[in-house]
């Protein structure tokens, strides 16, 4: 498929939780690092591809029979699983340098998240909620960016805003994979998409409004403002209308659903950077009546 923006969908929605932790722990008035914004885009579109090799050496064999991803390169015999790993090499050591330009505890925490990365690609073949693993993989940056700026987490904060990133995976990655069903079923492969059937709908409510109360608890918790909440309402506004003029049954309309999801987190960044500037317009006029006292 052809992107609309240069970078695909999957690496957006890979960097976009590390910007709303960057945000986060930025100081009140002030806006986010945009050294930290730099290197965690460049991490996450090395490891988002890093993910993706590692995805298609493990499934390959699958991805023959499935019309969407049988011309990627190892399905379709283009290169060789000798260059995959070679090229899987260049990656993650481009990756590794990014990670080492942080400090000591989130490169430990960095590093934590390799084994999911490698496990991941595995889960379709053992349980129906690899939607689930993979929003703990793809999410990890919501802990990982506030330890690179802070020096470590604030967990009251970090927490809840990786659980909202967690079920915002779901509901992104039912619906993505609602695609694939019917070529799932056929080779033997699991997902939520097969699990929920027809309550998806239901199920992907239920994954929303967990998401938004997360993001609240994380608001709540770093004394977010009014910009802040009015992004997470316009997310849930967003995430009703998309559940509720949902096609499951059509690839096209499960794609478009899946790609705007970019928004959801755009919109919740600029939330974030906005609700963070307004603290600092909060504090002058708290400021104001004490001089004049």
């Amino acid at each position: 498929r052809r992107e609309p923006l240069v970078l695909p969908a999957g690496t957006w929605l890979l960097y976009l939780p590390c910007t709303w932790s960057i945000g986060l722990a930025a100081e009140p008035g002030c806006l986010p690092d945009w050294h930290m914004l730099s290197l965690f885009g460049a991490g996450a579109v090395l490891m988002r591809g890093a993910g993706c090799t590692i995805n298609d050496l493990w499934d390959r064999d699958y991805d023959k029979q499935v019309a969407r991803t049988a011309g990627r390169p190892l399905a379709a015999g283009e290169i060789s699983t000798f260059q995959s790993f070679v090229f899987l090499g260049g990656q993650l050591s481009l990756a590794l340098c990014v990670l080492l330009c942080l400090n000591y505890y989130s490169i430990i925490l960095g590093a934590a998240s390799l084994s999911l990365v490698v496990t991941y690609p595995l889960m379709k073949r053992i349980t129906y909620w690899p939607q689930l693993v993979l929003g703990f993989t793809f999410n990890w940056g919501a802990l990982l960016g506030w330890s690179a700026v802070q020096g470590s987490c604030d967990w009251s904060v970090c927490l809840p805003l990786y659980f909202a990133g967690v079920m915002w995976t779901l509901v992104y990655d039912t619906i993505y994979a609602h695609q694939d069903k019917r070529d799932d079923i056929v080779i033997g492969v699991k997902s939520t998409a097969l699990k929920f059937k027809e309550d998806t709908k239901q199920w992907l409510s239920g994954f929303s409004t967990a998401m938004v109360s997360g993001l609240c608890v994380a608001g709540m918790n770093c004394d977010q403002t009014f910009p802040y909440y009015s992004a997470v309402a316009a997310i849930g506004a967003h995430l009703a209308h998309q559940i509720y003029t949902l096609d499951i049954d059509k690839p096209e309309d499960c794609w478009k659903k899946f790609a705007s999801n970019r928004t959801v987190g755009v919109l919740l960044f600029i939330g974030i950077v906005l609700g963070n500037l307004w603290k600092r317009k909060n504090s002058e006029t708290v400021e104001e009546p004490l001089k004049s006292r």
